[in-house]
């Protein structure tokens, strides 16, 4: 289900004066209970907008002209993708490739999980052979951790704190920023800074 003020259509990049959020508009008055998958972006303009305003914040970023122009055809070139799991999907999927991420990547509706919460996810892990399910650290409020060792399956929560730092433009250190930040701060070294840290 897509809930609001999440990061699904939002991230923060740094800025001189402090992170500024990107928000990507999306249709929500009346659907309040609708799907990712089912999700519309409300519009086009944000692309534009988006794209400005990282280039205006990065244009001096060690690895601004290497990664630049990539990051420049997500935003522009597919512009009239009004899908929100489509236009997150593309973004997954370059960002993989420019860090040497080589993840096969599916939906969830390419299969046929049973449940909810807890044992849809175990269904899930099943279902696509995963060994390990990695989730976000709120999902501690609702999920049955001894379900996932009962079945063979071992669950970490990532932790967004805990990354090593890196060089970014704009002191102090951010941990909660867009992995634009890494790349364009960090260049070639970004995939193997993101293979550094371990799970909890």
């Amino acid at each position: 289900q897509f809930t609001k003020r999440d990061w699904r259509n939002r991230n923060r990049i740094k800025t001189p004066t402090g992170a500024r959020w990107l928000t990507i508009p999306v249709q929500v008055k009346g659907r309040y209970l609708q799907r990712i998958d089912e999700t519309l972006v409300d519009g086009t303009d944000w692309r534009r907008k988006h794209w400005e305003t990282i280039r205006h914040q990065y244009l001096t970023a060690p690895y601004f002209d290497q990664f630049g122009e990539r990051v420049q055809e997500l935003y522009l070139g597919d512009s009239e993708e009004l899908r929100l799991s489509i236009i997150n999907r593309r973004f997954v999927e370059a960002l993989c490739e420019l860090l040497g991420i080589d993840t096969t990547l599916s939906w969830s509706t390419d299969y046929e999980p049973v449940g909810e919460r807890t044992e849809r996810l175990i269904s899930l892990c099943r279902l696509s052979g995963a060994t390990h399910y990695l989730s976000g650290p709120s999902a501690r409020a609702y999920l049955e951790e001894g379900r996932f060792g009962a079945e063979g399956i071992e669950l970490s929560y990532m932790s967004y704190d805990g990354y090593p730092e890196y060089e970014q433009l704009y002191p102090p250190f951010d941990h909660a920023v867009s992995i634009l930040d890494l790349l364009f701060c960090a260049g070639p070294e970004a995939g193997s800074y993101m293979k550094s840290f371990s799970y909890g």
